[in-house]
This record gives structure tokens, C-alpha cells and sequence, in this order.
């Protein structure tokens, strides 16, 4: 997204230096914090849904599942993106008001149809007499507000209640529960949470409680829902969304504006995936409230995306149809073959939390859109923005770093149906590659200047692991020559991704030292922590290039476009410049990509019919993604040999 996240960016990357050393040897900044922050009352959760179960007559399972459902059993600290608190995820309607929420002051756009703030909070606090601070810290409180919600919903709309009652006469109990007044999106949360009552759940919090959840047999009384009389919407426009999926269509304008042919917004005219082809899938977040999303998504003079989705209940906005291109990604390569998802969220501030609601609509969109344009499910295709090369080394370090270090890819990928655990026993006996998994709910990093500048982040799940320089807690960062040209290290910052390797992105192994393993890195060879006994990357197998024998380097670009002589005499070659890192031999890389579209869609004018504009130039220059560092380049296949791991 291109709004605070670009603002954020430059502070952020060029502002505190690493600071002082661990105070654990696991080699993550602040990892000692871990025990600090878990209570040695593992049990008290799920005592307390018991307890909440039997004061106010709702079957224990239906309440875990709604709270599963809301933020999975988390006791995040401060509120959500929506303002929602704790457990049960209870919402203060003040702090739903986007501008409060971000305390950024002043009234929110209104393009498209704001929803107004369900006060559950509120609500619980009168249920209970108690006070809205108890409901926002205290997990028994928040849990029994919880209860209390469901009890008078069940009670108001006519259905019996008590502990032994059938889970599924709570299905529009269920549903009013998730504070929507948009029906579709109330129908898909309670199918959300009865799917987790079918299945059954078990975890350890991020704040240390241990919950299950047995499966659970019900029958989901559907018909109840009308009971609600909640707002039904007519699907319009040419949608491209799972029928199960709450999603309206809000056009991004294609309008010329200005007299010059090359003066228009906010996307361009294509005709995917025929040409050209769809690969990715790129994951942003807003760095804004929904509402001012719309009113930038629908400025022509702005740029536009595929798809916005609300963090209060996981509401899809679809703004492109699919065969046109959309300028969200900062690379007109990736912007090309890919689809952009954006999230209502604050990457920076790990406290407004990525809903639970909004992961599932996500990950039942991205699941979706995958299947149909044969995008394969894994982290070499569903990308974040921060994984976006820069097109030339200028644009480097302007490049986007959302959805950040918070964003969920372990879990994200669970909901997609494709574990990045899952791995074969040929994989565990791989020695060449691995893939980075360091289990988010417990590493917990330092990370800085979510706030101000230097100040540490509050201490909560993150997605990486920090490299150094040597196998010792103590090394300084490793440097990346695209943020830093002057070789200093990488920070703690919350924006610097120089020294991160991002959870479920695979790496060549160039060493491994005790409980270290060093992996190439924009052209470093680069350490993280990974004892045999807790292990931050699982082995996996796979190919990685290296150099053709003679070359003194082999260089990397940020887009795979054709060669000159591809080009028709009207249309002048794009320049490729290599990118600043260095792929010298002795350095391996994983293959991300061996089949990557060699192509250009030139479209410069406004007009469809503009002679040689709107064309996809196809070269037979062949290209390959490897993963580089954090983020992704392209090799040219003839620079390059292609090994298969061991």
C-alpha cells in the first residue's frame, strides 16, 4: 500500500542501528522475553470457559469455537485493528471509528458503505455490571462478556439455552456474535466457528494458555439467521469470489485524466490470463482504515488492486476484474502476472492485530483465485509486498515492506490447506535446503520503533528469524547492499527486512556450526539460530543454481523481460539493469521458479486501440526465480546451472 506505509519505510529502515546483544543464546533479540510473557497458569483459559459456560448456559464448545473463531483463543494486548479486546475479541465502538483507532484524528472517508461499530463491549459491561477496563484485561471477565453476549442473543431470539443444548440451535446466536451487520459476512463467521466445532481445535496461546477444543457433532440450524434481520446485499458486478464468500464489487475507475494519451488511472486494460499469464498472488495491507482504502482505490488519480478486505468480519471488496492490471506492487513485472490482495491493517503496530475473520475470508479468496489461474499454494507464489524485488538498484530501498513482520504466513498457510509443515521423509532427510519456520506464537524477537523510533515493539508473534554475520547471538546483523550501500549493519527496526528470513521461504545451506546454520543471503553467507531440539527451519528438498563454470558472477534482476531483438521496430526495448547484489561462485540459491513468463505487456496510452500499445512482447530469453534474500530475483538460465539438492 502506498500511503503511511512509504512514510514508515524511510524512518524506519534508515533510523535505529542494532542495539544491544540477546539476553538469551537462542540468537533472537529478546527471545528471553518468552517466559516473561506466559503466565505459569497454563489452565486458567480454559477454566474460565468452563466456568463462563455454566454461569450463563451456553455449551462450553459453542463458546471456545466462537472465540477460536474471533482470534483463536489470543489475549493480544491492546485492541485489534477494529477495537475489538481479548478472547471473545469484545469491541469498543469508539475505538472501531477508524481515525480513533489509528489515533490519527480527523473523520474517515466514506467511498463504498461503512459499517457502523457493533458496541459489544458495551454491551458485556452492562450484561455483567462490570467495567469496560475489566472486560479489556482480564480474560475471565472478557470470557464471561462473551458468554453473557451469547446467552441474551440466544434468550432474544426465542432459543433455549443451558449447557447441554444442542450446539446447533446456536447458529444465529453464533452469527450475531461476530458484531456484523452485513449478513453474508454473519452466515460465514458462524460457518467459520462450526467448522472449528466439526473439527476440533487445539493450541498454546501467544500469551502461554493451553485451550482444546474435542470435535463436536452438530447440526447447524441455518434458517435461523433470517432471525436477525440482518442487511442482505445483491451481489453486482463481475464478481470473482467463491459463491461462501461475503463480496460486493467497488469499482477502480479507468478514466483518462488529462489531454496526453499517457495520462490516465488507476490500472490498466489486459486480457489475463491469456496474456499475460497470472503467477502470483501478492498479500499488502492498507496502512489505513477500510473506508479511506475505498476512497483511494476509487480515485482515478490514485492506483487501484484486485481486492480489499475488512478486518471486522472479513468482508471482500472486489475493485478490477481480473484480466486487468492493477499497480500495487511497485514492479510492473510482478504487477503483470499477479493479483493483489490488500488487508485492512497497520503492519507497523503489532498491537492493532490481523483479524481472525479476515484471515479465513482471505484465505478462502486466495484458495479460490488459486485454484481457477493454477497458481501453486506455496510462498513462492502468495508473496507479501516486502518480497517484491525493486526493478533497477535505485528503487531498492523504496521498495514496500508490508504486510510485515506480524503478518501470520504459518497459520495463513494452515487455512489455505497447505502446511508448511507438512514434509516427506525424503525432505527430513534433506541436507541442502531448508525452509525458515520458527513456529510465529513463540518467537518473539525484539523488534523496534513501532511507536517511535527506537522504542522495542510490544513483545508478540513474529514471522522471521534475524541473521548475523557468525554463529554467535553476539554478531552483528548481516548488511543488505540494497537498503544499506555503505555496509552497515541491518537493525531491529520494524521496517529494515534486511537481516530476516521470513517464515516458509527456503534457502541454500552454506554451513552449519553447532546449533547455527548460515544460508546465502544477498550474496552473504548469513546465520540464524536453529538447535536440533527446537528447530527454526525444517530440511526440505528442492533444486538451487549455481554460476556456469567461468562466469566471475552471475548477475540478478528484478524482472524477467525480453530480450532487444524481441521487440517489434515500433516499440523500444525495456532497459534491464542488474540489481546491486552480488551472486559469486562458491553461492547457491533455491529455485523458486523454473518457469517464469519472459514477457513485457506494454501499455503506455489510455486508449485500447493506440497502435502497438496494449501488446504482450514474448522473448525465448529464459529466466528463473531464486530466492535471494528476503526478497525474491530473477537469473537468466543461460548465467546458471540448476542443481538438485540433496
Amino acid at each position: 500500500m502506498a500511503t503511511l506505509a512509504a512514510t514508515l519505510a524511510t524512518s524506519f529502515v534508515n533510523g535505529p542501528v542494532a542495539t544491544a546483544a540477546p539476553t538469551s543464546t537462542t540468537g533472537q533479540p529478546g527471545a528471553a522475553d518468552r517466559a516473561a510473557s506466559v503466565s505459569s497458569d497454563a489452565g486458567s483459559r480454559e477454566r474460565a470457559f468452563a466456568a463462563a459456560s455454566a454461569e450463563f448456559g451456553v455449551p462450553q464448545a459453542v463458546l471456545e469455537a466462537v472465540s477460536y473463531a474471533q482470534t483463536r483463543w489470543d489475549f493480544h494486548p491492546g485492541h485489534s485493528t477494529t477495537g475489538g479486546y481479548g478472547p471473545m475479541h469484545l469491541v469498543d465502538a469508539a475505538l472501531a471509528s477508524p481515525s480513533e483507532a489509528r489515533g490519527l484524528g480527523g473523520p474517515a472517508m466514506t467511498a463504498g458503505q461503512p459499517m457502523p461499530a457493533v458496541d459489544t463491549l458495551g454491551r458485556a459491561a452492562v450484561l455483567l455490571g462490570v467495567s469496560k477496563d475489566a472486560l479489556r484485561t482480564d480474560e475471565t471477565a472478557n470470557i464471561r462478556g462473551g458468554a453473557a453476549l451469547l446467552a441474551a442473543d440466544q434468550r432474544r431470539l426465542g432459543h433455549p439455552t443451558g449447557v447441554k443444548t444442542d450446539p446447533g440451535v446456536w447458529f444465529a446466536a453464533v452469527a450475531a456474535a461476530s458484531g456484523t451487520i452485513e449478513a453474508d459476512a454473519a452466515e460465514s463467521f458462524a460457518d467459520d466457528a462450526f467448522s472449528v466445532l466439526a473439527t476440533g481445535a487445539a493450541r498454546q496461546t501467544v500469551d502461554g494458555k493451553s485451550v482444546s477444543l474435542l470435535p463436536t457433532r452438530a447440526a447447524p440450524q441455518r434458517s435461523q439467521i433470517t432471525g436477525l434481520r440482518l442487511a442482505k446485499k445483491a451481489k453486482n458486478g463481475p464478481l470473482d469470489c467463491p459463491k461462501s464468500l461475503d463480496c460486493d464489487w467497488i469499482p477502480a475507475p479507468y478514466e483518462q485524466t488529462g489531454p496526453d494519451p499517457g495520462d490516465y488511472g488507476n490500472h490498466d486494460i489486459a486480457r489475463r490470463p491469456r496474456a499475460p499469464k497470472l503467477t502470483n498472488i501478492v498479500i499488502h495491507n492498507t496502512e489505513a482504515s477500510y473506508d479511506t482504502t475505498l476512497g483511494l482505490v476509487t480515485d482515478p488519480t490514485y492506483l487501484a488492486w484486485n481486492y480489499t478486505l475488512r478486518s471486522s468480519d472479513g468482508h471482500v471488496a472486489q475493485h478490477l476484474a481480473p484480466q486487468d492490471i492493477g499497480w500495487h506492487a511497485g514492479n510492473w513485472y510482478i504487477n503483470m502476472h499477479s493479483i493483489g490482495v490488500e488487508h485492512e491493517g497497520y503492519a507497523a503496530t503489532g498491537a492493532l492485530w490481523f483479524s481472525e475473520p479476515m484471515y479465513r475470508s482471505s484465505a478462502r479468496l486466495v484458495k479460490y483465485l488459486a485454484k481457477k489461474y493454477d497458481i501453486p499454494l506455496d510462498r513462492q507464489h502468495i508473496f507479501g509486498h516486502d518480497q517484491v524485488p525493486g526493478v533497477a538498484p535505485a528503487n531498492v530501498a523504496g521498495m514496500h515492506w508490508d504486510p510485515g513482520p506480524y503478518w501470520n504466513w504459518e497459520h495463513y498457510f494452515d487455512l489455505l490447506g497447505a502446511s508448511q509443515r507438512h514434509t516427506s521423509k525424503a525432505d527430513k532427510r534433506a541436507t541442502d535446503l531448508v525452509r525458515i519456520l520458527p513456529r510465529y506464537d513463540r518467537n518473539k524477537p525484539l523488534v523496534t520503533g513501532c511507536e517511535t523510533v527506537s522504542s522495542p515493539c510490544a513483545s508478540l508473534g513474529t514471522n522471521f528469524v534475524y541473521l548475523r554475520t557468525d554463529a554467535s547471538a553476539t554478531a552483528p546483523l548481516v548488511n543488505d547492499v540494497g537498503i544499506k550501500p555503505d555496509g552497515s549493519p541491518a537493525t531491529t527496526g520494524v521496517s529494515d527486512i534486511g537481516a530476516r528470513a521470513q517464515s516458509g521461504l527456503e534457502f541454500a545451506v552454506a554451513e552449519r556450526r553447532g546449533d547455527w546454520t548460515a544460508i546465502w543471503f544477498n550474496g552473504v553467507k548469513a546465520w540464524f539460530f536453529n538447535p536440533r531440539s527446537d528447530p527454526t527451519a525444517l530440511p526440505v528438498k528442492g533444486r538451487y543454481v549455481v554460476p556456469k563454470a567461468g562466469l566471475e558472477s552471475v548477475p540478478v534482476y528484478g524482472r524477467a523481460y525480453p530480450e532487444a531483438s524481441a521487440y517489434p521496430a515500433t516499440i523500444p526495448a525495456e532497459a534491464l539493469a542488474p540489481l546491486q547484489y552480488t551472486f559469486a561462485p562458491g553461492q547457491r540459491y533455491a529455485v523458486a521458479d523454473l518457469t517464469v513468463p519472459t514477457d513485457y505487456y506494454r501499455a503506455k496510452t489510455f486508449s485500447t486501440a493506440t497502435p502497438g500499445d496494449h501488446v504482450d512482447i514474448v522473448g525465448t530469453d529464459r529466466y528463473y526465480q531464486i530466492s535471494l534474500g528476503h526478497r525474491f530475483a530473477f537469473v537468466r538460465a543461460a548465467d546458471v546451472d540448476v542443481v538438485r539438492g540433496r
